[in-house]
């Protein structure tokens, strides 16, 4: 993300400018700023893990959403666009333009190295303070890894990580019930060759 702007702006002030805006912009306590586009990597594990849960959802009366949804955190401190997201039941809406979900139960986050640590840190921060959120998931572009964040009953969360692209490399996600593989999520994803460091003992 980049600084856009340094008044302190609404969340309704927010909303009004980006429902006319050509770019997506994300709010966060009081600023606007720009988001920048995915590389093609992105998009394709974003598309493959829409493409490989939406089957799975037929029965559950739950939905997935591409990065075009916006998500609100609770009192809309962060106004978002996750590049995944899944409601299930009747989506709950921040106003009457019915443009901006706060009920999600998972929210997915591809990393780049230039939004990992905000991904993990402060806009989880945010995304925690959502009632119905139970998964937060987080899918590495360097290597077959995902980390899956899962709400307990007592409120703390619980991070299952996995890796590698074996047939029985998967990830279950208990808010949906659904078993998700890495080598859907991956299927087509080239990964740039480990570099030879030449420290191997003699």
């Amino acid at each position: 993300m980049v600084a856009q702007s340094k008044p302190e702006f609404s969340p309704d002030q927010y909303l009004a400018l980006e429902r006319e805006a050509s770019t997506k912009s994300e709010y966060l306590c009081g600023g606007i700023y720009a988001m920048t586009g995915g590389s093609p990597k992105h998009s394709e594990i974003a598309s493959n893990i829409i493409m490989s849960i939406g089957p799975l959802l037929n029965c559950r009366q739950c939905h997935v959403y591409t990065r075009d949804l916006r998500i609100a955190s609770a009192n809309s401190t962060l106004i978002t666009y996750p590049d995944v997201s899944i409601v299930c039941g009747e989506p709950a809406f921040h106003d009457s333009k019915k443009d901006v979900v706060t009920n999600p139960v998972v929210l997915v986050e591809v990393l780049s190295d230039s939004t990992e640590a905000y991904d993990r840190g402060k806009k989880f921060t945010y995304y925690r303070t959502i009632e119905s959120l139970q998964d937060y998931i987080l899918v590495s572009q360097k290597e077959p890894m995902i980390d899956l964040y899962s709400r307990e009953t007592n409120g703390t969360w619980r991070i299952q990580s996995i890796t590698g692209l074996e047939p029985e490399a998967a990830i279950d996600v208990p808010s949906i019930a659904c078993r998700l593989l890495l080598s859907d999520v991956y299927d087509g994803v080239e990964f740039a060759p480990v570099q030879d460091t030449g420290d191997e003992l003699q």
